[in-house]
């Protein structure tokens, strides 16, 4: 169902922002109206870093997030901003355990991996360290693939994993795998290894709200 908002979300995104990617698949699980207001990280010399949007994000980055007169950053702050002001869908357990749980596993992809495989540090190796396309792009492996084994051992061996990362409803945690998972296909990582990620991943992506927050499926998708 969706959901009237008086004074309008709008959403600074990029198509192929794993971060961006978040922000909109959890806006369509709750069934939210919003605006998206394109980003192009490349054009120009990347147009997050253009002086009117440093206004809004000093860190020149997106996502960003207008609601209710408040500026929001950072994609997990403003996953939980929309979870405690649109309750409905909830993106968290209702008890503590289940909320570290999930948080958890979020971070394990938000904090750990995405860090090292994302825009600025993929030019930094390039610009900066003037490593190769082949050297990077087994950079960007080595670390997907570490965060995988791991995540896949915490998910396969606990009994709160159900159809999605915990139980039967899609949460904070499935809507920061499925960012990574894009990226993994993208750089061509063997996902053999990880069949409780794959098997979540086909879960989710059977779903209407994941579909639509698909990179493809964005007015700005290259």
């Amino acid at each position: 169902m969706e959901i009237p908002v008086d004074d309008g979300i709008v959403l600074y995104t990029y198509w192929r922002s794993s971060a961006a990617y978040r922000v909109r698949i959890g806006l369509e699980l709750k069934g939210l109206r919003w605006e998206a207001r394109q980003v192009h990280l490349l054009r120009d010399g990347g147009e997050q870093h253009g002086e009117a949007y440093r206004v809004l994000n000093p860190q020149e980055r997106v996502p960003t997030l207008l609601h209710d007169g408040q500026v929001l950053t950072q994609s997990l702050a403003i996953l939980e901003y929309l979870d405690e002001r649109f309750p409905q869908m909830p993106l968290l357990p209702a008890d503590a355990a289940g909320r570290a749980r999930v948080r958890a596993l979020a971070q394990l992809v938000a904090c750990d991996i995405h860090p090292l495989n994302n825009l600025r540090v993929m030019q930094h190796l390039e610009r900066g360290l003037h490593l190769s396309a082949d050297v990077r792009t087994q950079w960007t492996l080595q670390w997907i693939a570490e965060g995988f084994a791991a995540l896949e051992t915490l998910l396969a061996g606990s009994s709160d994993t159900g159809t999605f990362c915990y139980g039967d409803r899609p949460g904070l945690a499935d809507i920061c795998l499925l960012p990574q998972v894009y990226n993994a296909h993208r750089f061509g990582l063997d996902l053999s290894p990880y069949p409780t990620l794959r098997r979540i991943e086909a879960a989710c992506q059977a779903l209407d709200a994941f579909e639509r927050a698909r990179p493809e499926n964005q007015i700005d998708a290259a």
